[in-house]
């Protein structure tokens, strides 16, 4: 039986690797652990351990890294302490870490150093920002790639991985998204005592990169959600430097009746919310992945998702005050879902697939760079 360690630090990747997760986990030949960490154990972003343990998964280990400082150096240097810790524990066989947050870079660190097999979730892609940087270096460090479309392959091929090394499953997120078992809006709106008929889903990060200009960019995007005149599901963002500021602003949103603001909505919830909603606003991977899917327009602010926001359901506007009003102003007709570019929604699938294979664990521990 091979033990397989997953590495969770978000809302955002949890949502990610579900899916993966429970059917090794429902799986003979497999024991499945879960180390988690980063926001999900932080009470202002919402304790989201508990949506994890809801899920009634097994072996769920929990982990602390927050620090005294919020910076993203600090963060990694304590993850990496305490996933070592756990790694040499458990001795697991394979760790899978997904995406482009300090804790995936801290999994895909302690595996590669201790001649453990990683695996990266969602390589190969685009984002902006040091996010792009961490994604890249995760992808260096680990040895396979579960990717989600061909031009992810591609990227992954030019920076010199192996081909026998990528495989592409398509998005995991894309499983839950199309599930049968998902809520009804009903069901969630009174969950969450969310009273809109009609609302837009509005999410805006931190760009680490742009610090200095953040509390001028939070307060341009709060200032034209005040401006408008529907109503607004706010969530908060994630914890990368900048988020205070945002947070900050947030307070001016509270006792007004058009908006509530949540420090995390749980991820099936949220798909539907999203799936019903007029549009989304802000600089969310959510409205550059799940929303057109669903055929729900995206407003796109800033630089976060520059690279990603090509297609024709985004609308890309500028952090200026004027501009994001004017791009809420606009009609927002509801538009068929494109055709999927990131898998059909069965990367749960071809994922168990993958590891069932000899070939899969035959893999070279021993990194190789192939010249094109």
């Amino acid at each position: 039986m091979k033990k397989v360690a997953f590495l969770t630090g978000t809302r955002a990747d949890f949502g990610k690797i579900k899916s993966l997760f429970q059917i090794l986990q429902d799986h003979q030949d497999f024991e499945a652990h879960i180390f988690v960490t980063g926001m999900h154990l932080i009470e202002k972003y919402g304790y989201t351990l508990y949506e994890i343990e809801k899920c009634r998964f097994k072996n769920i280990h929990e982990f602390s890294n927050e620090t005294s400082e919020a910076t993203m150096d600090l963060t990694l240097a304590k993850t990496i302490e305490g996933f070592s810790a756990y790694v040499k524990e458990l001795k697991p066989d394979l760790i899978v870490v997904h995406g482009d947050r300090v804790e995936a870079l801290a999994g895909a660190i302690v595996g590669s150093l201790n001649n453990i097999l990683v695996a990266h979730i969602e390589g190969g892609e685009v984002s902006g920002t040091v996010d792009e940087l961490i994604r890249h270096s995760i992808s260096k460090l680990s040895h396979v790639h579960f990717v989600s479309n061909e031009t992810a392959e591609n990227r992954l091929l030019q920076m010199g991985e192996l081909k026998e090394s990528i495989y592409n499953i398509g998005s995991p997120d894309v499983d839950i998204m199309f599930s049968e078992n998902l809520s009804t809006l009903e069901e969630v709106k009174k969950y969450y005592e969310i009273p809109f008929q009609e609302y837009g889903v509005a999410m805006f990060h931190p760009v680490t990169t742009e610090y200095d200009k953040m509390p001028e960019y939070a307060e341009n995007f709060v200032n034209a959600l005040l401006a408008d005149d529907i109503n607004y599901v706010v969530v908060y963002p994630n914890n990368d430097l900048g988020s205070e500021l945002i947070l900050k602003e947030y307070e001016l949103l509270k006792n007004n009746d058009r908006f509530k603001i949540f420090p995390s909505i749980r991820f099936e919830y949220f798909l539907v919310l999203l799936k019903n909603a007029q549009f989304i606003v802000g600089n969310s991977s959510a409205g550059i992945r799940e929303a057109p899917y669903y055929g729900i327009p995206t407003i796109n602010i800033g630089t976060r998702q520059e690279n990603r926001a090509l297609h024709t359901h985004i609308l890309n506007t500028s952090y200026m005050q004027e501009d994001i009003l004017n791009a809420l102003k606009t009609p927002h007709p509801a538009m068929e879902s494109y055709k999927p570019a990131f898998g059909n929604g069965k990367s749960d699938e071809k994922f168990l697939e993958s590891l069932s294979s000899s070939e899969f664990w035959s893999i070279n521990h021993q990194k190789q760079f192939r010249d094109i």
